[in-house]
């Protein structure tokens, strides 16, 4: 398959997957992270498909199309890790949907991304909330979702966070 073809199936499983996780938290509080803002497409179809979701957005350094930066307060500029850490507080159990697109085609890069978005986003996550990556995470407490029929395993993952069960 031509380097090409396979950005456009990656598009489309992002897409795909955005776009089912968007249904899956329907009726879920919570604001929406964007783990990485890049040309700002996916942020601007987040924009979109959850036009009443406060989303903010995760970024070393802003290089996006004008139309497609958030205004400063939901713009964090920086270390993932570090803005993480700080903001740990503010939405602890609030986030409904994380989209971390963070993969730099480098397998140890990648794999180092992965461990530390794993063991950074569950302090975030409200029950029910929904991840969605181009990394496969380790997420023990989250049940690993069946993607979209378009979308070949491996292409892209979901993750969803344990709701909180019912009083008896």
């Amino acid at each position: 398959m031509s380097r090409l073809d396979s950005f456009l199936r990656r598009l489309i499983a992002q897409r795909d997957c955005l776009n089912l996780a968007a249904e899956l938290i329907h009726g879920l509080p919570g604001p929406v992270f964007e783990l990485g803002l890049g040309n700002g497409r996916t942020y601007d179809h987040l924009r979109e498909i959850c036009p009443e979701r406060e989303i903010f957005v995760f970024e070393r350094r802003v290089s996006a199309h004008p139309d497609c930066i958030p205004d400063p307060e939901h713009l964090f500029e920086g270390l993932l890790e570090d803005r993480l850490s700080e903001l740990q507080v503010r939405f602890a159990g609030r986030v409904a949907l994380v989209h971390a697109d963070l993969g730099s085609g480098h397998p140890d890069q990648d794999a180092r991304t992965a461990a530390m978005i794993s063991a950074g986003l569950p302090p975030f996550m409200c029950a029910g909330g929904v991840i969605v990556s181009d990394q496969e995470l380790t997420l023990p407490a989250a049940e690993t979702l069946p993607l979209p029929a378009a979308v070949q395993p491996g292409r892209y993952f979901l993750y969803r966070w344990p709701r909180v069960p019912a009083a008896a």
